[in-house]
């Protein structure tokens, strides 16, 4: 979580729709739970469809960008993946397999939110494998209440970096000033190998 507090950043405009509505997500916690909703949503940034899931364990990470939610459906954090090979963060004391990070990463955003609630498009909804944007909403009395999004906090972390179009182009614009931060020397950018992928 100090990962989190060290680099809180205001939520960016995702995926299928724009910033997050703070109290709303905050409202959906339940004690004693990890609350998870998925909201679908349509061409005109209307919500169409939502699905909610709790757990008292939490939800793991399957992989560097995804969620498992349950034995039918995953989450996939859209826009954004791992370096290729192995890295080097002599800082972090890791030396490995850029996936390895990552999910480490991820792993730990998973770990102590109330709420995650994520966003996709209804052609996503009956999908096992789910393109979405999530968000985490995390609260430890008197220290820490906020809401922020995973892919905007591992792209600032340099666990994950943009995924580009066949174009070149980034598949998540709204991310470039996290990958800018990271890009000083936090996580996989710290490694001179990676600077050149």
């Amino acid at each position: 979580m100090a990962l989190i507090a060290a680099t809180a950043m205001s939520s960016s405009p995702t995926l299928a729709a724009g910033v997050v509505d703070e109290p709303y997500v905050k409202s959906l916690a339940a004690a004693g739970k990890t609350v998870l909703v998925i909201e679908y949503y349509d061409g005109n940034r209307k919500v169409v469809g939502r699905q909610g899931f709790a757990s008292a364990t939490g939800f793991k990470a399957a992989s560097p960008t995804d969620i498992r939610v349950d034995d039918k459906v995953r989450l996939h954090l859209y826009g954004v993946e791992p370096c290729a090979g192995e890295m080097v963060n002599r800082k972090e004391n890791f030396a490995g397999r850029c996936d390895d990070f990552a999910q480490t990463q991820l792993e730990i955003l998973l770990r102590n939110p109330k709420v995650l609630f994520c966003r996709a498009f209804v052609s996503e909804e009956h999908a096992p494998t789910q393109d979405a944007t999530c968000f985490g909403y995390y609260n430890f009395p008197g220290t820490l209440d906020t809401v922020e999004n995973l892919e905007e906090q591992l792209v600032s972390l340099g666990a994950l970096r943009l995924a580009k179009k066949p174009d070149g182009l980034p598949m998540r614009p709204d991310l470039a000033e996290a990958e800018k931060i990271g890009r000083s020397g936090f996580g996989m950018w710290a490694d001179p190998r990676v600077q050149g992928q």
